[in-house]
């Protein structure tokens, strides 16, 4: 199996798969000489694999900078890979020209994190959901405007409320318009790039619960990028976790929430707050600072933080291996070809 997992898990059928990453990178110029050449690079995203099913929700979670939203844009054609590829439907997207790639757009659409930049703030409601439709020639024009009523009653506002411009509505009833315009084209794929992050608590609840309904209803598939793992929690059927532009870990939700393998996972969920003592996890506070993404660390990227360090975990990178059934992780703890030691037992624990 390559690094990060290219071969398809068990349960992932080539039929089934919508989305295939493979080894997709990013690199952005940090600084450059006197000629304008790149000396040195952001490593944004680094060597990431990872596959969506038809109507799955696959959550990818991580700190602020690891390089999960970089992978949002780089699906929707925001930026273009530094390598790798992205199959989606069968399709190689980075071999294609930009003539190409344009009929695809539709396909893959996006859910921006802040409600009220997403949205054009001269343009009345009803105008911001029909655009993409008329654009891409979705429905006849005499059908537009009941298309639009459509749309907003799928997604909880009134039709009335189609004349409005964007700074009449709430944060979430704003957050509902950018759902209702990503659905317009109908599209095979949804980017959630944090779109719950801006709202007030008791309303997130409410636009994850749509998203949610939406996805039975329509059949909807979503990548849903989030900050923490309480969030993917409600929506994602598989999780995937990142740190400093690598995959750390990769397992259905159910397993991953239960039976976390990285210490990184396991100090993000540590940081999950527990309803009652029965949930309550043992807090764990890691120790010191993320490394540079400009100056990567050459081992596993969360060495210098992990609380079961091995001693190779320094100068060597871990292979995201399959565990157990279904559930991969990148740490030397579950390497087969390291001879088991006293130290690798205890950290295992």
């Amino acid at each position: 199996m390559s690094d990060n997992g290219n071969i398809a898990s068990p349960e992932l059928r080539n039929d089934d798969v919508l989305l295939d990453v493979q080894h997709l990178t990013k690199l952005f110029a940090a600084e450059t000489n006197f000629f304008g050449k790149a000396t040195s690079y952001v490593h944004a995203v680094d060597d990431v694999s990872f596959q969506i099913k038809r109507g799955e929700a696959f959550g990818l979670v991580g700190e602020s900078g690891c390089g999960k939203t970089t992978v949002g844009k780089m699906l929707v054609n925001l930026l273009r890979p530094t390598s790798g590829k992205i199959i989606f439907d069968g399709k190689d997207l980075t071999a294609m020209k930009d003539s190409e790639r344009k009929s695809y757009c539709k396909d893959i659409q996006l859910i921006f994190q802040d409600p009220y930049a997403s949205l054009n703030p001269r343009m009345r409601i009803g105008d911001i959901i029909a655009e993409p439709m008329i654009a891409n020639n979705i429905v006849p024009k005499d059908k537009v405007e009941a298309r639009v009523n459509e749309l907003l009653e799928c997604v909880g506002l009134a039709n009335y409320m189609r004349n409005r411009y964007p700074h009449e509505f709430s944060g979430g009833q704003r957050q509902r318009v950018g759902i209702a315009r990503a659905l317009a084209v109908n599209p095979k794929l949804i980017v959630c790039d944090e779109p719950v992050s801006a709202l007030d608590v008791s309303i997130q609840a409410q636009v994850l619960n749509l998203l949610d309904d939406l996805k039975e209803e329509f059949g909807l598939t979503y990548l849903f990028i989030a900050h923490g793992l309480n969030v993917v929690k409600h929506v994602s059927d598989r999780v995937g976790v990142m740190y400093l532009g690598r995959i750390m870990e990769i397992a259905p939700k159910r397993s991953l929430y239960a039976d976390p393998l990285s210490p990184y996972t396991q100090a993000l969920l540590s940081a999950i707050p527990a309803v009652d003592s029965k949930s309550k996890r043992e807090r764990i506070i890691l120790q010191g600072d993320v490394p540079s993404p400009i100056d990567p660390p050459p081992g596993c990227r969360f060495a210098g933080r992990c609380f079961k360090r091995l001693g190779v975990c320094g100068n060597s990178v871990p292979e995201l291996r399959e565990v157990k059934e279904n559930h991969r992780c990148a740490c030397h703890l579950y390497d087969p070809e390291l001879p088991p030691t006293e130290e690798m037992t205890r950290a295992a624990r």
